[in-house]
């Protein structure tokens, strides 16, 4: 038989491991930032053009290549950063696999400028499919420019798959952030089709992250310092108030390196232990410094996976810190005994005469007795009594009308999720004085056709807003309640960029921003049917909701908007309803052309016919 067995051509093998390494523009940006700080540059620039997908361009003042390395950096392999396999355990640069720009090159056209600090003229490559087009002298300032255009034009399945401008965009500021976070000492600038969307100098630590995050974050931030022999912690948590319902804004960075790890990332949420809301994750910005030696960066190309040689010391040393940091500022309860009067002894002095305690006993002292009045308790009982009353007449008049309503042969079974519009409206008339009750301030119960109807009230109120936004998103016409005074929200960047490119359409929701700077809006008004309540809260709570939903494939960002503002204006678990608000709950939902599913084939409501409730009675 022949042999079948051959090398893959080189540009079909860097094609491969583009695949791991450039992922989407965000990739390329990470990639060549992450070069550039190796380079020693004290300012980076990076310009995008369509999300990355035409240009991507990254500027630094670094130390430059000669023209051999110039041509070789594109090579598989090639790398400056390590020489034998000892390297990979004492790493300190950002780079070290010599995958990066080869993987690039494999998948975009490409062009580096870049010159030393001791030469006249520098190099100019230009590189396409993994093949060098040109290589000459040229002019050009100290340093190294990327040129990056048209990335996947040879791989059209990749751009394909590609998301939405908006998100992409939003990868590439993720990105810039990390990097940005790490290195407060370095100066940032980056453009987007000719806008600018960030300039951060080089200040320090705190203030880097207020330019990053906001000015409103300043106050929000807690410091955490923590020294020991394997691991140093630093950085800042955030007070339980800036809590959200995203996990966004939560970084570990290792050595300078941004890294993600559930096992740590538990560590500080299980400090913050009874102090945030359920469902709510904290702000971090934990920077560890730890032995080279301690760990292994090399289990992926992403470089964002590591292994500790103990990692459930750094576990209990990031909990203690976060801990100490939070009880330090009187954030966490904390016991002072310094501060505890109540066992203060006085000293006693030289010759004083010691007298013994005197302790008194009331021997009628009963510890079970009810210090409540006999007729009071009385009182108390019997209003409980008169309640319980009042709601069993409630459930045998619901019974009663039940039993009237009933028109059709009911069939076995448990409790049911209704799937069909007709088994509960066929010949149901919803009225003012048809008797509703609310159970445990979740569900709402009341009377079908065939015997009782429990409905959960927010998933329902959800559906109700749900298609009530969505037909207005479509129509472009929301009603919009305006704001008695304007006001001012600040934002984080990707969630300004995120407004921005959605602006048509949140304007259709019924919201009226207007831009005041690149980090903040001016709010004129918000949808009617968000309630009464704090436009600036209306809009935050909005955006953490819309951030939530962004996980979801299944539907599109209109789709999106529209559940993420049913989430934020809908009524809550918990929440008491009046009759007449339980009535125009049910009316609504009898009109909408779902009413009886939520999302993903959860129910709104079920139903409980007479032979199922004769059943569980036998």
């Amino acid at each position: 038989m022949p042999d079948i067995i051959s090398l893959l051509p080189d540009s079909v093998a860097n094609q491969i491991a583009a695949g791991e390494v450039v992922q989407r523009p965000a990739s390329v940006v990470k990639e060549l930032l992450e070069n550039a700080i190796d380079a020693g540059a004290s300012v980076i620039k990076l310009v995008v053009k369509d999300s990355g997908k035409t240009l991507i361009q990254v500027t630094d003042n670094g130390k430059g290549m000669s023209e051999t390395d110039a041509r070789m950096s594109f090579e598989r392999h090639a790398t400056s950063k390590i020489k034998k396999t000892e390297d990979l355990f004492h790493i300190h640069t950002k780079g070290f696999r010599g995958e990066a720009l080869a993987s690039i090159a494999a998948v975009a056209q490409v062009e580096l400028k870049t010159r030393q600090p001791e030469t006249e003229l520098g190099t100019h490559v230009e590189i396409e499919a993994s093949k060098i087009k040109t290589c000459d002298a040229t002019q050009c300032p100290v340093g190294s420019t990327f040129i990056v255009k048209n990335l996947f034009y040879n791989v059209p399945a990749r751009r394909y798959f590609l998301k939405s401008e908006a998100i992409e965009l939003r990868h590439i500021i993720d990105e810039l952030q990390r990097v940005a976070l790490t290195h407060p000492d370095i100066e940032f600038a980056m453009t987007h089709n000719g806008a600018e969307v960030f300039t951060l100098p080089q200040v320090p630590l705190r203030q880097r992250i207020v330019h990053v995050f906001g000015n409103k974050y300043n106050e929000k931030l807690v410091p955490v310092e923590e020294q020991t022999d394997i691991v140093s912690v630093s950085g800042f948590v955030g007070k339980p108030d800036a809590s959200k319902k995203t996990r966004g804004e939560q970084y570990f960075f290792i050595n300078n390196r941004f890294i993600k790890n559930t096992y740590l990332n538990h560590a500080v949420v299980s400090a913050f232990q009874d102090m945030l809301q359920s469902g709510h994750y904290p702000l971090y910005l934990l920077y560890l410094e730890i032995d080279p030696a301690q760990i292994d960066i090399n289990i992926h190309p992403t470089k964002t996976e590591i292994k500790f040689q103990d990692e459930r010391a750094v576990y209990a040393i990031i909990h203690a810190a976060v801990r100490r940091a939070l009880g330090k500022f009187n954030i966490s309860p904390s016991l002072d005994f310094d501060q505890e009067t109540s066992i203060r002894i006085s000293p006693v002095r030289a010759g004083q005469d010691l007298t013994p305690p005197r302790i008194d006993i009331n021997p009628g002292f009963n510890p079970f007795a009810s210090e409540v009045p006999e007729k009071k308790r009385e009182s108390s009982l019997r209003g409980w009594f008169d309640q319980r009353e009042r709601n069993q007449d409630g459930w045998q008049e619901l019974l009663q009308i039940t039993n009237q309503v009933q028109t059709k042969p009911f069939e076995a079974g448990a409790l049911t999720p209704v799937l069909e519009q007709e088994q509960i409206t066929a010949d149901l008339t919803f009225h003012d004085e048809m008797p509703v009750m609310q159970l445990m301030r979740k569900f709402i119960v009341c009377a079908s056709p065939k015997g009782l109807m429990v409905i959960d009230q927010q998933r329902a109120h959800q559906r109700i807003l749900f298609e009530k936004f969505a037909r207005q998103i479509e129509a472009g016409k929301g009603s919009s309640q305006q704001l008695l005074f304007p006001q001012n929200v600040e934002v984080n960047k990707q969630d300004f960029v995120l407004i921005q490119e959605n602006m048509e359409t949140l304007e259709g929701l019924g919201f009226t921003l207007i831009a005041v700077d690149d980090h903040s809006f001016e709010i004129l008004g918000v949808p009617v049917d968000a309630g009464a309540g704090d436009g600036q809260k209306i809009l935050e709570d909005f955006l953490e909701q819309w951030k939530n939903e962004a996980a979801d494939l299944k539907i599109n960002n209109r789709e999106k908007i529209a559940w993420a503002m049913a989430a934020t204006s809908s009524v809550r678990y918990g929440q008491m309803l009046t009759t007449p608000e339980m009535h125009n709950l049910v009316s609504q939902l009898m009109q909408c052309n779902m009413p009886f599913t939520f999302r993903d084939n959860r129910s709104t409501l079920v139903s409980l016919n007479q032979q199922e409730l004769e059943q569980q009675f036998r």
